[in-house]
């Protein structure tokens, strides 16, 4: 049993809107996106007169010209989650951190993280891009729990629009930054229980979708749609055996925030209603291993005793997972 004390996002203040892809000339409007992906909006940590100018040709500059780092982004959540849980930083006794576009990968990122937090603990990086949360769990879950610290935070910087070429409308239109982080434990009970995990890969497609380093997002969008509303109803399946015939009616369901539409298939095949279904991805856009997370953070005090949260995720590697949520008093 894993228990969540603490959930936090930090979405950056620039807005992407569909008008301001419009004014970029790349070939789109309002009624090309929301026919193609239901995204009105996204936040980026880019000024936005710098994608303007530039279209964002050099990721390399974008770094630089980015508003945040990671790491600050990181903090902002992190802190959300700490207050949210009712703890003291000194309590976190672990720090795992992932995402698609990490600001660096020697130190590790979270130990990048731990720094600007002033946190003193062991941290790793542990990263499955848009599944990151998923593997995150799963790994926890299979670890002995007196082996563990009384608190562990998990962190999901992804702030992937500097990796994103706006002269591209098939990427431009999706993508969104976002931040989270969750404080668990394995020992100290709350209100909301993950009582079930999965995580799988299939390292043959890995080459489905990419952020390469230093170089612009790909993906093979029909294959990877295809792979995504597969295994997210696969994912529900699952979850929806692990508990009485008579809850699955009212299981709620989270789903990776690729795009609105895509999100709709999932509901619609998996005979999930509409006001089961919690998501965000047309404000925020896809905000990769953070989005799904950013859901349940903004619901996170809206939850009523007894509720049970599905939480699917999808991403490049090509990997899939995900847990069931109980809420307790």
């Amino acid at each position: 049993m894993i228990y969540i004390h603490g959930i936090g996002h930090f979405h950056p203040q620039n807005i992407i809107s569909n008008s301001f892809l419009e004014d970029l000339d790349i070939g789109t409007n309002q009624q090309w996106i929301m026919e193609r992906v239901g995204i009105e909006n996204r936040r980026t940590v880019l000024p936005l007169e710098y994608i303007k100018r530039t279209k964002n040709q050099r990721p390399q500059e974008a770094l630089e010209a980015a508003l945040y780092t990671n790491a600050q982004t990181a903090s902002i959540a992190a802190l959300q989650a700490i207050n949210e849980s009712q703890i003291k930083k000194s309590d976190i006794g672990l720090i795992i951190s992932g995402g698609c576009t990490p600001d660096s990968i020697c130190p590790p990122e979270a130990c990048t993280i731990a720094h600007a937090l002033e946190i003193e603990c062991p941290a790793f990086d542990l990263n499955s891009a848009c599944s990151t949360i998923a593997a995150q769990i799963n790994f926890i879950n299979m670890m002995i729990p007196e082996s563990l610290p009384d608190y562990i935070l998990l962190v999901t910087p992804e702030n992937n629009t500097r990796f994103v070429d706006y002269s591209d409308r098939s990427s431009a239109v999706l993508w969104g930054d976002c931040t989270t982080a969750m404080v668990i434990s394995t020992k100290i009970h709350s209100r909301f229980r993950i009582t079930k995990t999965t995580f799988t890969s299939s390292p043959s497609a890995c080459d489905k979708v990419k952020f390469p380093v230093m170089k612009h997002f790909v993906q093979e969008g029909r294959t990877v749609q295809t792979f995504a509303i597969k295994k997210s109803i696969s994912l529900i399946k699952y979850f929806r055996e692990q508990i009485p015939l008579e809850e699955t009616q009212s299981l709620l369901f989270i789903g990776h925030q690729a795009n609105r539409l895509m999100l709709e298939s999932i509901c619609n095949l998996a005979e999930i209603r509409p006001e089961n279904h919690l998501f965000n991805v047309d404000q925020y856009g896809n905000c990769g291993a953070a989005g799904a997370v950013s859901v349940l953070s903004m619901n996170q005090r809206h939850f009523r005793e007894n509720e049970k949260i599905i939480l699917g995720i999808v991403g490049a590697g090509l990997s899939w997972g995900g847990m069931l949520i109980e809420v307790g008093r």
